[in-house]
């Protein structure tokens, strides 16, 4: 069954328009244990996501894309020299 999910950006860290450029990029920087299982536990491949910019004006979905590889650790976490680094991560 197709799901749709909201994920949200902030436009001047990664926009739906950087996302028409890359094609696919790793959503990383996910902090908040609920939405981390969510996407472990529950995105599949395939299903939607309604690409929501946060802090911006006006706030709001900007976009639609799709989940397109299974889960995996966010890479971030564990490099010092990365904006979403966290020590406290295992």
């Amino acid at each position: 069954m197709l799901k749709y999910w909201l994920m949200k950006s902030e436009p001047m860290c990664f926009s739906i328009d950087d996302l028409k450029k890359t094609k696919k990029s790793p959503w990383d920087g996910v902090r908040n244990y609920q939405a981390r299982n969510f996407m472990r536990d529950l995105m599949k491949v395939g299903d939607r996501i309604l690409f929501y910019h946060s802090n911006a004006k006006p706030p709001g979905v900007a976009g639609v894309a799709k989940v397109c590889s299974k889960p995996y650790p966010d890479f971030t976490a564990f490099d010092k020299k990365e904006q979403h680094y966290d020590p406290k991560s295992t």
